[in-house]
């Protein structure tokens, strides 16, 4: 499904990857490691074209990520990756279930029962009509895994997505993933807690300085 070959970058003078390669296939289901610094964020926005490389190929389901237009680039994040930033992103002034048909209107979709499954799914069936400043951290971080996984992608990259939640919760959630996982949807955790990953087996990419230096499993 992701095929990255030599990718290179830099801010600056400062090189933050240097002749990264990597294939992730269908189904995988990875956690990206490594200390603050290393590149975790930065390598998640390569992988959904928010970012492209200096040198190097970034190639999606057969598209060349990087060769794309800003526009192309938009409506492959709304249609095939979900993303669930560390920040969360919510729009403030939408409501939980108004945010979740947002990502969808992105991909010309309007299921609003699939709106509503996914908040239920993710313990807000009770807060559809709340905003995010009505919400606590870890609601809104719900709120943001819902939202990407709104449009069935075939992959969700995301940013510390338990990291703002309880320990049962952040289990909660990691199940979820690891559902639709089992149903084909390719998953790509950037995470701290490896105590937790290593529950749900995932393979495992470690960063460090700049360069991909381990692979295997958790």
């Amino acid at each position: 499904m992701i095929f990255i070959k030599e990718v290179n970058l830099a801010y600056g003078h400062k090189k933050i990857f240097e002749e990264i390669s990597e294939t992730i296939g269908p189904r995988d289901r990875i956690a990206l490691v490594g200390s603050n610094g290393s590149g975790k964020t930065t390598f998640l926005h390569l992988l959904a074209g928010i970012l492209s490389p200096d040198k190097g190929l970034i190639v999606f389901d057969g598209t060349e990520v990087s060769k794309l237009n800003e526009s192309a680039r938009d409506h492959l994040r709304a249609s095939d990756i979900g993303y669930v930033f560390q920040s969360f992103n919510l729009l403030q002034g939408l409501n939980c279930f108004e945010n979740v048909m947002m990502a969808m209107a992105f991909a010309d979709n309007s299921d609003e029962s699939r709106a509503k499954e996914l908040l239920d799914r993710v313990g807000l069936s009770h807060r559809l009509n709340h905003y995010p400043s009505q919400l606590s951290i870890g609601q809104q971080q719900r709120v943001a895994l819902a939202r990407a996984l709104a449009n069935r992608p075939k992959l969700v990259l995301a940013d510390e997505p338990t990291g703002n939640l309880d320990p049962a919760l952040s289990a909660e959630i990691m199940q979820l993933f690891e559902e639709f996982n089992q149903v084909g949807v390719t998953v790509l955790i950037a995470s701290h807690d490896l105590i937790l990953i290593s529950k749900l087996r995932h393979r495992i990419i470690t960063l460090s300085e700049g360069r991909l230096v381990t692979g295997g499993a958790l």
